[in-house]
């Protein structure tokens, strides 16, 4: 079909089946699609790397897994979780994380509504014909036996341990550098450039470094045997008086209230805490760059370093980081400081503490503080990638589909994809609780890249490269739960970085649906997932993914599907797709992957497609028009071929 056909909406119509156009705005294929990009299509919560919330979270007895009955063992080697209350001086030795591969229960033949004179599809629920691959058919990280060589340096990737040292087997040791106090760098709380202005009921005032203030008042908390919020809040306000009537710490108070005895150690943990915080200028050394926009670049830093910097964001030290105002210095960065999740009270804030205090315990335990290396990469696409789409000779990828399982549980070892916002960890420190926040909620870690991320522009992504889980959680956003530790077994690479690999790429957040279904959107996420599946060596993982974008953001659960099934097969890399319980869509997504395989149809032919496809939607008035049934007609060999 020509470019000019393709174009004209008034005879595109000519094209369809009667039966494919619908009346209503919704799209039919997620009549029953969460709220959000991860929700599940039914009332019940999405299977997650859990127990039950019906079970006290450290009873003596093995967590169940609410999302499958299967008995595999899970892939990362865990054991159920320990008995012990979360806040014990003794860390649990494993933690439960439930298969979630088995077979989905119910009627098996859910699917999209049937074309008359569909024999494919026809024969497909006859014979169960799928060109789809069992999960273990995918390529993890682990098995890529990439050889990274001794860790190194560059104009382009910052490390901040000691190279020379951490080469030698002398683990990972800050590396001396010199504080760098302008718009290129993240602002330390400890640079002598960081100052403020201290009043006294006698002294006029007087200018001083805020991180004599800053430390003052942490090595009062830390010195203290317990420690009450008033004490956290007292000292925070003292290096930060500007926001002495703005702030408030509800969340903090009511956390500590409504907690059980046996649970709660805040007031023994946080002297720890400060302790962590003062170690600043000792663990972090040198400046760190931030990841800015239009420049692709890495940042390296231990474990220990990262905890430092968390420890400090806890308890909001990090200046020139608390104004959101357009015209403020960091506008266009994710805040930092704790402020928000300490302040505004909501049980939904009770559970993320929960696991924020649990991470602290293990980083502030001798015992079982990490000793790894952590990297975070943002990439940009050149403009040579973008507008390639036309000319792409690529096939559909290997495919796995699933209605069970998440991507945190099952997606171990693939490249799991973070349902961003273009503000790297969304709400993770507000009121936001969906699969982005969860997904940091249990890798702290993941947090820090906030200090530094600057929002992602259309054609960037962030890859985190090794970061650690620390906890298992249950529920989805008002269903929510912390449930306990988790113990990762991943193995490390040659620089000590745990096997795990976490791709943030933000989708566009329609705020009516129907505007998605034009080719300049259309383009637009493609080259975002493209840009960060595209593979930057031969040995790469496959992708674990799902319905990206499909919740809040409002985009159709097909075409995304269909997006990222184009963005694989260019980067020529597997793709799991999870469904969260989705059957429909498991069933639309294995037959039409079947048809295009058999077919041999490319993604230049699937680009065609898309661009057909938004100019019937376009004519369309209204009426939702099935993407995988229009695929199927286009694609399909007529009757009289057959």
């Amino acid at each position: 079909m020509d470019d000019k056909r393709r174009n004209d909406s008034s005879q595109m119509t000519e094209l369809l089946q009667p039966e494919i156009l619908h009346n209503g705005a919704a799209c039919s294929s997620s009549s029953s699609e969460p709220p959000s990009s991860s929700a599940p299509s039914s009332s019940k919560p999405p299977s997650s790397p859990a127990t039950s919330s019906s079970k006290p979270p450290y009873s003596s007895e093995p967590p169940s897994s609410s999302a499958s009955s299967s008995s595999k063992p899970p892939s990362s080697s865990s054991e159920p979780s320990s008995s012990k209350p979360p806040y014990s001086s003794e860390t649990p030795s494993s933690s439960a994380h439930p298969s979630s591969s088995s077979a989905p229960s119910g009627n098996g033949d859910v699917r999209s509504r049937r074309v008359e004179g569909d024999e494919a599809g026809r024969m497909q629920r006859e014979d169960g014909a799928s060109s789809c691959c069992p999960l273990n058919d995918l390529k993890r990280l682990p098995e890529c036996d990439r050889k990274l060589g001794p860790l190194k340096f560059n104009h382009v990737h910052t490390v901040l341990v000691d190279v020379a040292a951490f080469n030698d087997g002398k683990g990972p040791l800050p590396q001396r550098g010199r504080d760098m106090w302008n718009s290129n760098f993240v602002k330390s709380p400890c640079s002598p450039s960081s100052l403020m202005i201290k009043t006294g009921l006698m002294k006029s005032p007087t200018q001083t470094r805020r991180w004599d203030v800053i430390s003052k008042q942490l090595s009062a908390l830390a010195k203290k045997t317990a420690v009450s919020v008033d004490d956290v809040k007292d000292a925070i306000i003292k290096y930060n008086p500007k926001y002495k009537s703005q702030w408030s710490f509800d969340a903090l108070y009511s956390f500590v209230k409504v907690m059980p005895k046996e649970e709660n150690n805040f007031t023994k943990l946080v002297p720890k805490i400060a302790a962590l915080a003062l170690k600043l200028p000792e663990l972090v050394q040198k400046a760190i760059p931030l990841l800015r926009t239009g420049h692709s670049a890495s940042i390296t830093l231990s474990q220990a370093q990262i905890s430092c910097l968390l420890a400090n964001a806890f308890f909001c030290t990090f200046p020139h980081r608390n104004a959101t105002s357009h015209n403020a210095e960091y506008h266009n960065y994710p805040t930092i400081n704790f402020t928000s999740l300490l302040g505004q009270w909501s049980q939904l804030k009770k559970e993320k503490l929960r696991a924020i205090m649990y991470y602290f315990q293990v980083v502030t335990d001798e015992n079982t503080k990490p000793k790894g290396l952590v990297t975070f990469e943002r990439r940009c696409l050149r403009d040579q990638d973008v507008s390639d789409w036309r000319n792409c000779k690529e096939k559909p990828p290997k495919l796995h589909v699933t209605t069970h399982g998440t991507i945190e549980t099952e997606g171990t070892g693939l490249l799991q994809v973070d349902f961003a916002c273009s503000s790297i960890g969304g709400g993770v420190l507000g009121s936001g609780l969906v699969q982005e926040e969860i997904l940091f909620l249990m890798n702290p870690e993941l947090i820090v890249s906030r200090l530094f991320t600057e929002k992602l522009a259309k054609n960037e992504c962030l890859i985190v490269t090794g970061c650690q889980q620390f906890s298992l959680y249950s529920g989805y956003r008002e269903t929510f739960e912390w449930v306990g530790p988790y113990e990762d077994r991943l193995d490390r690479d040659e620089w000590a970085r745990l096997k795990r690999q976490i791709l943030a790429i933000d989708a566009v957040n329609y705020k009516h649906r129907r505007e998605q279904y034009d080719m300049i959107r259309v383009t637009r996420e493609l080259n975002k997932a493209y840009c960060g599946f595209k593979r930057d060596g031969h040995n790469e993982p496959d992708i674990a993914t799902g319905k990206w974008g499909c919740g809040a953001f409002n985009g159709d659960p097909q075409l995304k599907a269909v997006i990222q099934l184009m963005a694989a097969a260019r980067a020529k890399r597997g793709l799991a797709f999870f469904t969260f319980n989705d059957e429909k869509l498991k069933q639309g997504l294995q037959q039409t992957h079947h048809l295009l395989v058999t077919q041999g149809t490319t993604v230049e032919k699937l680009f065609g497609l898309l661009e057909d496809y938004c100019a019937v939607q376009q004519a369309s008035s209204g009426s939702h028009v099935d993407l995988f049934e229009f695929i199927g007609n286009s694609v399909r060999p007529s009757r009289s071929q057959l």
